[in-house]
């Protein structure tokens, strides 16, 4: 596996990369990889010629209150994980080769990304987009993968390559759940032993709305307080969301008649979760 921390170096491996019309898959990540992410990368490796990964804990996602100092870091062991999965090429670039001194170009998906994780993490998109956004100019993938459970994301990702006119296709892959249920995550890692056990409440409580859809039920006010109910029964879990939703558009629907999205997001402690699961 090749590692390049300057984007110049990172454009010019992606570019030899991929003649003769092999294609190139790219996995974004924050690090402190799970099976989640793995899964990812094995996707990319089976839809792929060539698959790049990045390692980036992007600054500009983090709100003024949130986990940036704290967010689990382990380099060399990411870099073998990636290694054995067969990742080819690594970008793992400093904060300053990303936002160079003085830099105030920013992308936002308006409206979009005023909904969902955004009205706890004001700011939170315009950050994901805006890295992303440079990550897919420098790398240049044909393919890029992300996870479900971040399911906001993947739709305001999706609308800017579309509004941009990005040559990426947007692959979306299942959430990688642990055995009992509860959504891999990189700050799983911050919850002791209760706050792990109270954290199934997320999951839990999107099963009960899906168990209630494939009985029948289509009314999303039914089914939202059938849902908001069982997370009730876990006091230790502070709601921050739970909403019923177009996945494309993130806005609210009072009647289920297509795929939708069931999404929900806590505090567990400090610490905040999300889950999310597609009914229809």
């Amino acid at each position: 596996m090749n590692i390049y921390t300057s984007v110049d170096a990172m454009r010019t491996a992606s570019r030899a990369a991929h003649p003769n019309g092999q294609r190139l898959g790219f996995v974004p990540t924050m690090g402190a990889l799970h099976q989640g992410h793995l899964a990812l990368v094995r996707a990319a490796k089976a839809q792929s010629d060539v698959v790049a990964a990045s390692i980036f804990v992007n600054p500009l996602q983090f709100g003024p209150k949130e986990d940036l100092n704290k967010y689990p870091r382990n380099f060399e062991r990411d870099r073998k994980l990636l290694e054995t999965e067969g990742v080819a090429i690594l970008f793992a670039p400093s904060v300053d080769e990303m936002y160079p001194e003085k830099a105030i170009a920013y992308v936002n998906v308006e409206g979009l990304s005023d909904r969902l994780d955004s009205k706890s993490r004001p700011g939170h998109f315009r950050g994901v987009t805006t890295v992303v956004s440079k990550l897919f100019h420098i790398v240049e993938p044909d393919l890029a993968f992300f996870g479900q459970k971040d399911a906001a994301q993947v739709a305001i990702i999706r609308r800017m390559v579309r509004d941009l006119n990005v040559p990426v296709e947007i692959v979306v892959c299942p959430i990688v759940r642990e055995p009992d249920g509860l959504a891999m995550s990189s700050r799983n890692a911050y919850l002791d032993v209760q706050q792990r056990k109270s954290a199934r409440v997320l999951h839990r409580s999107l099963l009960y709305v899906q168990k209630l859809f494939q009985q029948g039920e289509r009314d999303a006010g039914r089914l939202l307080a059938a849902g908001k109910e069982v997370f009730s029964q876990e006091p230790s879990v502070r709601a921050d969301y739970f909403e019923i939703v177009n996945p494309e558009t993130l806005e609210p629907v009072a009647e289920i008649t297509q795929r939708t999205l069931v999404a929900a997001a806590g505090f567990v402690g400090n610490t905040r979760l999300i889950d999310n699961i597609l009914l229809g």
